[in-house]
């Protein structure tokens, strides 16, 4: 009897141990990816980003990319706070008012570097943003902005810029909403996948987007100049995020792996990819677009539409409790030393 209950008191420490394994092995994480498999969110970060952590996890967890998402762009974040979805990437601006923190990595003028501002922006976020709680339910894998925004037109000319006076531009969120309107521009709030239409049927007579952006949404045979801007008229902020249980759930061991390939590692991911792809989209237009850079009359005319925006952030995050001439000055540090990494 007692030889009996030894072979059944191991067998189950045996298969205690095998049920662990097996379990640690089958750690699928599904990621709802709203973005064409080619665009570079997905080819560049994410793809890369999910056979990092099958590697740093040994084999124990995967990510699997799902074949549509799960909801439309907007709901991406509450998709994976809810449990939804267990990993997601969003832009913050999709919900307006949600989010404002974000908006201190989408002012004007802050660097060409998507890079250098995508790894400052997550060590902002670490020092002095993530205590505010604006991501509650998540865990951040990574924030982590496009490359600098500049402004198309379809035959608008650019300068000066007196002539763009009254001309509709398709914008992306509050920042270039108020800066093109303080310019004398008409904005129009329109998602990015109607670009197209909007330009080609003359709805609107221009666009703010990065380099990438023009070719990839197919605007290269439209577009004909271009008001390029020391730093960019804007950026756009994004976040990369897991569900807090989700990660809570998994081994210690395979959060650490996870956090190192996370964090500011994915954020700098992100930021070269972003200027990987700017540069190839501005190869590309070179050969069809007529770019002006702006003067520096201009950029004082530009600069002093922009002071609007600035108190307007200025306004929303210290109601956060941020100090915005503190985070902005961190911000501006950080851009400075990755640049002359």
């Amino acid at each position: 009897m007692q030889r009996l209950l030894g072979t059944v008191g191991a067998s189950a420490v045996l298969l205690a141990g095998l049920t662990g394994t097996a379990l640690a092995q089958e750690v699928t994480l599904r990621l709802s990816n709203w973005l064409p498999p080619s665009h570079p969110i997905v080819s560049d970060i994410v793809v890369p980003w999910s056979e990092q952590v099958a590697e740093a996890t040994d084999g124990r967890v995967e990510v699997q990319i799902l074949d549509a998402p799960l909801g439309p762009p907007p709901a991406h974040f509450d998709l994976a706070a809810t449990g939804a979805a267990d990993v997601t990437f969003g832009v913050h601006g999709y919900t307006p008012g949600r989010f404002v923190l974000n908006e201190l990595a989408e002012l004007p003028f802050l660097t060409p570097s998507s890079e250098a501002l995508s790894v400052a922006y997550w060590r902002l976020f670490e020092d002095r943003l993530a205590e505010h709680e604006e991501h509650a339910g998540v865990k951040v894998l990574a924030v982590f902005g496009h490359g600098p925004g500049h402004l198309f037109t379809t035959d608008r000319e650019v300068s000066p810029l007196e002539s763009l006076e009254g001309a509709r531009i398709r914008v992306a969120g509050s920042i270039t909403n108020q800066l093109v309107e303080e310019l004398g521009m008409v904005p129009m709030q329109a998602p990015s996948s109607e670009s197209y239409e909007l330009l080609s049927n003359e709805v609107a007579d221009g666009i703010v987007f990065p380099y990438e952006s023009i070719p990839f949404f197919n605007l290269d045979g439209l577009v004909e100049n271009a008001l390029r801007v020391e730093g960019g008229l804007y950026n756009v902020s994004f976040f990369f995020v897991m569900n807090q249980a989700r990660f809570d759930s998994l081994s210690e061991e395979d959060q650490a792996a996870i956090e190192s390939v996370s964090g500011e590692a994915l954020s700098r991911m992100a930021g070269q990819a972003w200027d990987a792809a700017d540069a190839r989209g501005l190869e590309i237009l070179q050969e069809t677009v007529d770019f002006h850079d702006a003067t520096e009359a201009e950029m004082e005319t530009i600069r002093a539409a922009a002071d609007a925006i600035y108190e307007g952030v200025r306004e929303r995050v210290s109601e956060r409790g941020v100090d915005f001439d503190a985070a902005v000055e961190f911000l501006e540090a950080e851009v400075e030393r990755v640049e002359t990494e």
